[in-house]
């Protein structure tokens, strides 16, 4: 009992992240509540001994994770100011002192230490999904996909009717949200198209590992229709949703999907890899074409104050003047609005750039862009081996799927703001780390394996 309640931990917990956690600018009583049970585990599982040595793979992602962490404590550091006024960026706040008649007190290199200390509390829910897997064991793979599916159903039937009861509709969980579309359990559309895009890869997976079990043909077949019917209500709600990265990323997902399918357990050339990966490219660039009248390529996008154009033009501009050591975790909004046009200020503001790269380039500068560098060189890496293996792990495929579209998406909006989708990348990430391929029928696992499938870790 004990133990089915240890592997039922991290996939009931991120059933609470995507129920709870689908705002990046609301729901704070929620995302607090995820952030109190966030810290229990992650307790856990920094005092927990595991019985088995961590995979390589899982080691080098928790060293990033510390290095992210040690990056935000860097920040939040006191400086002489013979250190932080030849920062770049600081001449407005060394002049305010001036003004004030007040002497340069000792700062750190963030603008705003208390956003930056709220901006890193969003980031525990991630880290618990990830630590409660590589440290705790406390998941089983198929239970994870079950959630992940379980909840995308039912958020696609909350949009449905989000939809059919318009602007006023009562099934919408926040005040600030996309009112008039297909939301569900998020306060934006975007947001929801990335579960629905991410839930593609793990249906794929579910009915993989249920045929490789040797189910009798009537079961088989019972649960074949059952994800079949899964995944059409995934298409339905894509095409419900209506957003336009969701389209695009829909076709290389499903594309990818269907060669997990169809290899199986075979080992995927290289050619097909980047095959997937072009496809990839191709579709969101044609999504992001002027015909689709998007914001940020359309006729109208240079001039409109609230288009992706304009605010990443702005925001690359502050990333530039505030290198190479940042403005700081959580200050992008007030860093924006002071190069905003006076006269063109609506009540309407910017609370995120729409590209979590560009803004992470603004509030972490060189720093942040090399933690970047160096978790896609790993996660490249992942990849590669992943599906170069002998043994195929369905659910870590899967995860390279999934969490190549949350990053892909992450370029041109701010998915991983959110609880919900920064905790399915760190399932993604974990699952990848740590493979479990299925030992073969009719041949004897090694001693080597054997322990290792044993165990709860």
């Amino acid at each position: 009992m004990i133990h089915t309640l240890r592997l039922a931990l991290v996939p009931a917990f991120l059933l609470l992240c995507l129920i709870l956690g689908g705002a990046s600018a609301a729901g704070y009583w929620a995302n607090m509540g995820l952030q109190l049970i966030a810290v229990a585990i992650i307790l856990w599982a920094t005092l927990a001994h595991r019985n088995t040595p961590m995979a390589p793979a899982g080691r080098r992602l928790i060293g990033l994770l510390l290095l992210m962490v040690s990056l935000i404590v860097a920040q939040l550091v006191p400086l002489p100011p013979s250190v932080w006024t030849p920062l770049p960026g600081r001449e407005a706040v060394v002049e305010g002192f001036a003004l004030l008649g007040q002497p340069l007190p000792w700062m750190p290199i963030s603008l705003a230490p208390g956003r930056t200390v709220a901006s890193a509390l969003w980031l525990l829910p991630a880290i618990a999904v990830l630590l409660g897997i590589l440290r705790l064991g406390g998941y089983k793979a198929g239970w994870l996909a079950w959630t992940l599916a379980g909840a995308t159903i039912v958020a696609v039937i909350i949009g449905a009717l989000q939809r059919a009861g318009g602007d006023q509709s009562p099934l919408y969980f926040y005040q600030i949200t996309n009112f008039g579309s297909a939301t569900g359990f998020f306060s934006n559309a975007n947001h929801m198209a990335t579960l629905l895009v991410v839930a593609v890869p793990f249906l794929a997976a579910l009915y993989l590992n249920a045929q490789g079990k040797g189910r009798s043909v009537q079961r088989s077949s019972g649960l074949f229709f059952i994800l079949a019917g899964a995944m059409a209500v995934v298409c339905v709600g894509l095409a419900v949703n209506g957003s336009l990265a969701g389209v695009g990323l829909a076709v290389p997902v499903l594309a990818a999907s269907a060669m997990m399918i169809l290899s199986k357990a075979r080992r995927v050339p290289l050619w097909a890899i980047g095959l997937i990966a072009l496809l990839t490219a191709g579709s969101v660039a044609a999504v992001f074409s002027t015909p689709f009248g998007n914001n940020l390529t359309n006729d109208t996008a240079k001039i409109s104050q609230e288009s992706r154009y304009v605010s990443f033009s702005r925001s690359m501009d502050a990333a530039g003047d505030f290198m190479p050591a940042g403005s700081g975790i959580g200050t992008f909004k007030e860093i924006y609005q002071s190069r905003e046009d006076p006269a063109a200020v609506t009540k309407t503001y910017m609370n995120h750039v729409h590209s979590d790269l560009i803004e992470l380039a603004l509030e972490t500068g060189a720093a942040g862009l090399l933690l970047i560098l160096l978790f896609l060189f790993w996660w490249g890496g992942r990849v590669i081996a992943i599906w170069r293996a002998g043994e195929a792990d369905h659910y870590a495929r899967a995860a390279t799927i999934a969490s190549a579209a949350i990053l892909a998406h992450s370029l041109v909006d701010y998915p991983l703001r959110t609880a919900a989708i920064g905790a399915l990348l760190a399932m993604c990430c974990a699952l990848m780390a740590d493979p479990r391929p299925r030992a073969r029928r009719g041949k004897a696992a090694s001693p080597e394996k054997q322990a290792r499938h044993l165990s709860a870790d």
